[in-house]
C-alpha cells in the first residue's frame, strides 16, 4: 500500500520519506490535499506490463487462451459444391 505525505512534510523531513520508498511501496506526494506526484524505487528487471500490474493499472489474463482449432471453418466442401459457389459468386447461375 503506498504511503501518503505532504509536499511540506517531503521539503522538512526528506531523508526519512526516501527510507519509506521500498521495493513494493511507492510513496506519493499531496499538495493542498490533492495527489500530485508518485515516489518510487527504481526496479532495474522491471517490464511496463509489470509496472502497470503493481499499479494496479493491468490485470494479466487468468487462464490460458484457448488454442487455434486444427481445421478452422466448417464441414470440407466438394469440388463440386467449390464450383458451384465460385458460379454464384460470379453471377454464373
Amino acid at each position: 500500500m503506498d504511503t501518503v505525505i505532504s509536499k511540506r512534510e517531503l521539503n522538512h523531513q526528506t531523508a526519512a520519506v526516501l527510507s519509506q520508498v521500498t521495493a513494493t511501496d511507492d510513496v506519493v506526494i499531496t499538495e493542498r490535499g490533492q495527489r500530485r506526484w508518485r515516489l518510487s524505487a527504481i526496479r532495474e528487471d522491471e517490464t511496463p506490463l509489470g509496472r502497470l500490474e503493481r499499479e494496479g493499472r493491468y490485470t494479466p489474463p487468468v487462464v490460458e487462451p484457448a488454442p487455434w482449432p486444427e481445421r478452422p471453418g466448417g464441414r470440407p466442401y466438394t469440388d463440386a459444391e467449390v464450383d458451384a459457389l465460385r458460379d454464384e459468386m460470379r453471377g454464373e447461375h
